[in-house]
């Protein structure tokens, strides 16, 4: 098994030499030809330290992470909340005087790029094939960070010296980097195998899957930024990216190397337990492992016995993380209707009444009141059948928003920061969602050819009898077809670090981001009488007020650039709004 703990890593210290630039690129390793660049392998060892530089649970750079405060993280968006306010989502952030996201997302491309730099003066060029796709495949995603994060950004493509007039430029606009990025995945998908030659490894498809995210990610951008309207924006290069984002998808979904995680055994419960397959033996009802998940097309890969650095189930599960009511509500009715215009809808008057007829994913997420569950300390599964009842926690919501997680939390025996699931950094139920929207937005509208190889695999997979989403299904039901395609993703990849990014992409954060984050209805309800303890101010409609006064300007489109960085270079330029 491969992962950034196993793979042997080339060696640099002997040849580390410190210093400063305006982007903090340090340490610049000075490689002797001779001794480093000299063998085929070599580039491979050293290729294989980009694997450590993906999204995971949780990051030394927290750029990539996804279960705890970062540029991506859920914890930023309308959806959860916590016990202090993060003053990203309330919209009170300031200029930091330093981002080592800023910093490490550079010198990490300095690597990347100091690698291709050797291969050019490689003779066997066919020998290092791979390793120079991966760097090329890195270098797009390290720049992709940049973009979606502060959006122009300074394009490295070479190793820079120390007096390169690169270090002190102006920023290039983000339009040319993510033309740079694209190219870079394309090659790299040119010289990436079909299939993994070990666990983790790069594919041609992850390359394409990295793309459709790419390009849907900056033509929605384009299509819905640019002049401030839908209107008035850059039709033709939404339209080019958007493009690029259907045909790089459906390269995806027409290899048929990937499918949707599902067991038989599992059943409804599949989704769930896609999230905490391990190696280790009996850690699911069917004794499935990681081998048995074609979904993850890319994963941050952990080993059994490994520490992570992070309490991944005591960090997620139960009130640690304040699921909001609008995120509950999101889920369908299981007749593929909101809820408010299900007649299937039990409404809120019981304790776990809004839970029955729904989409199963939001039992397969959030806790319910008086559910038995486990978790990995005292409170474990042993036989995986009904005597494990015996020994399991009850869930008491009776805290918070009265929405309780239990996404990432693993049900056996292990210690604290010792599980071993991997990080999807990529899955197939993106891309194909991917697809999807790409499809939608190019056309303004999609077929149900379209939406049956795409969407309803995802929507359907644990709920075999809801009906598809289709354009006599939402014509007969006064749907938008655009806001179900949106609902899907953000239910399908809650936790995942995609809503804020989504919410910045759609321009729709002006409206989504003020709204007050609210937690369970209490007037009239079961809570009413049970809750003594709640003593959070309620709404107009007697919903728990976990957060208010929330606020969104146009500058959180993008985050501020570093106070260092600008003084270090001064044509960097603050982002629109930011004032030093």
């Amino acid at each position: 098994m491969m992962n950034k703990k196993s793979i042997k890593i080339i060696c640099l210290p002997l040849f580390i030499l410190i210093f400063v630039s305006c982007m903090d690129l340090e340490p610049k390793a000075q490689l002797g030809d001779n001794l480093v660049w000299n063998k085929a392998e070599n580039f491979q060892l050293f290729a294989n330290q980009f694997y450590g530089w993906t999204r995971d649970f949780q990051m030394s750079a927290n750029y990539g992470s996804a279960t705890s405060d970062g540029p991506h993280s859920d914890y930023r968006s309308d959806l959860i909340a916590t016990t202090s306010i993060n003053t990203f989502s309330h919209g009170t952030n300031t200029i930091p005087s330093r981002d080592n996201n800023y910093t490490t997302l550079y010198k990490r491309i300095y690597y990347t790029n100091l690698l291709l730099d050797k291969a050019d003066s490689f003779g066997d060029k066919e020998s290092i094939a791979v390793p120079v796709a991966e760097a090329k495949f890195f270098r797009a995603y390290l720049h992709f960070e940049l973009v979606q994060i502060w959006g122009d950004a300074v394009l490295l493509t070479v190793p820079l010296d120390l007096d390169s007039e690169k270090l002190y430029a102006p920023r290039d606009d983000r339009g040319v980097v993510i033309d740079q990025i694209i190219t870079d995945l394309e090659e790299a998908a040119n010289s990436l195998p079909e299939t993994a030659t070990e666990a983790g490894r790069l594919t041609k498809y992850a390359a394409y899957a990295m793309l459709s995210r790419v390009a849907l990610y900056e033509g929605t951008w384009q299509k819905f930024h640019e002049g401030g309207s839908e209107t008035s924006t850059n039709t033709s290069r939404s339209t080019e990216l958007l493009t690029i984002a259907k045909e790089a998808a459906d390269k995806v979904i027409q290899s048929n190397k990937f499918e949707l995680f599902y067991d038989e055994k599992l059943g409804d419960e599949s989704y769930r337990y896609m999230f905490i397959l391990e190696d280790a033996a009996q850690c699911n009802p069917a004794n499935l492992t990681k081998k048995d998940n074609t979904e993850y097309i890319l994963a941050h890969r952990h080993r059994d016995g490994d520490k992570l650095g992070t309490n991944i189930t005591h960090g997620m599960q139960g009130n640690v993380v304040f699921i909001t009511r609008k995120m509950a509500n999101m889920y369908l009715s299981s007749d593929g209707l909101p809820i408010d215009k299900s007649s299937l809808f039990k409404g809120y008057t019981g304790a776990t009444d809004e839970f029955k007829n729904r989409d199963m994913r939001m039992s397969n997420t959030m806790l319910q009141h008086g559910q038995k569950y486990w978790n990995n300390d005292g409170k474990w599964r042993v036989t995986w059948n009904d005597e494990d009842l015996e020994n399991s926690l009850i869930a008491n919501v009776l805290s918070n928003s009265g929405y309780q997680n239990n996404k990432w939390a693993v049900e056996r025996e292990v210690a604290d920061t010792y599980e071993s699931m991997d990080y999807p950094v990529i899955r197939y139920a993106e891309v194909l969602l991917n697809y999807a929207e790409a499809v939608y937005e190019l056309n303004g509208s999609i077929s149900n050819v379209d939406l049956d190889k795409s969407l309803n695999l995802v929507r359907l997979r644990v709920n075999k009898k809801m009906p598809k989403l289709s354009n006599e299904f939402v014509a007969e039901n006064g749907l938008s077809m655009r806001e179900e395609i949106r609902r899907e993703r953000a239910v399908e990849l809650f936790l995942e670090g995609f809503r804020i990014d989504d919410l910045k992409r759609w321009a729709t954060a002006s409206q989504e981001m003020p709204q007050d984050q609210l937690g369970v209805k209490v007037s009239g309800t079961w809570f009413e009488s049970n809750w003594s303890a709640q003593a959070r101010p309620l709404n107009n409609d007697g919903c728990i007020v976990l957060y208010k006064g929330r606020n969104w300007e146009d500058k959180h489109y993008l985050y501020p650039l570093p106070s260092d960085q600008l003084q270090l270079n001064t044509q960097l330029e603050q982002n629109p709004g930011w004032k030093n």
